[in-house]
């Protein structure tokens, strides 16, 4: 399968290695200094692009492939708030493919599943109340993240007594901290830990005056990560419209 990289930074570059691990080719890649080489033939041959850049730049860079008549698989989080309404529009009516995950990881897949049924059952159990963190290397520019975010909405729709996530504290590598540990007790808080280069760490806990329940999903390295976004464009190759991963991994 020929390959287009959208972003070359760390995750470009361990998408790379895999993809010719197992036998594609990587025919075009893109970063902020070579925006016009979505222009080129070389991108225009890609079967699909894998895009991993940063939350601003993200929608931009679908347009510019769907331009091209390129199919796109993106890691890429923070555009949903402006632009899920027009991305849906255009793979649902216009006829482009983007398979989306705020996380690509099998591991993460299943810990989603599992997040889902556990709170299906603690719909019955309102003694226990719930809340999420979140913990991501210094460089990462949002928080809460992709993933966070995600669990915390798959929570939302299982459980009755909660009706939306809400930004808790932010704790930064220097020690300051923003945010805050009080919210309404309708609201499911994620709080965030920025530290060090931790790949990600989510844990979601469910507490009461008799006990706690916690789940959590430790991240060693980006591998996952990477091996899942290669998977996610194998998938997207052969398939069409709007994606996730609950299409590619079926639990």
């Amino acid at each position: 399968m020929k390959i287009a990289l959208i972003g070359y930074g760390k995750m470009g570059h361990m998408i790379e290695q895999i993809a010719l691990s197992r036998g594609h080719e990587i025919v075009s890649i893109i970063d902020v200094d070579n925006l016009d080489d979505f222009e080129s033939e070389a991108f225009r041959s890609a079967e699909v692009a894998i895009e991993f850049t940063s939350p601003t730049a993200a929608y931009a860079n679908y347009l510019r492939a769907w331009k091209q008549g390129v199919k796109v698989v993106s890691g890429s989080t923070g555009w949903l708030a402006d632009h899920e309404a027009d991305v849906r529009r255009a793979c649902t009516r216009e006829g482009k493919t983007l398979f989306w995950a705020s996380n690509f990881s099998l591991g993460v897949a299943i810990f989603s599943a599992v997040n889902k049924y556990l709170a299906r059952i603690m719909n019955a159990y309102p003694a226990y109340d719930v809340s999420e963190v979140e913990t991501h290397h210094v460089h990462k520019l949002d928080a809460p993240s992709g993933t966070a975010i995600t669990l915390a909405e798959q929570v939302v729709a299982c459980l009755d007594r909660k009706t939306a996530w809400t930004k808790g504290e932010v704790r930064e590598a220097d020690g300051s901290v923003t945010g805050t540990t009080h919210t309404a007790p309708e609201l499911l808080r994620i709080d965030a830990v920025r530290e060090g280069e931790v790949p990600g760490i989510h844990t979601l806990t469910y507490d009461s005056e008799a006990d706690m329940i916690q789940i959590t999903h430790s991240a060693h390295n980006r591998r996952g990560f990477a091996l899942g976004a290669v998977l996610a464009a194998e998938f997207t190759a052969t398939h069409e419209g709007l994606l996730t991963t609950d299409d590619l991994f079926a639990f």
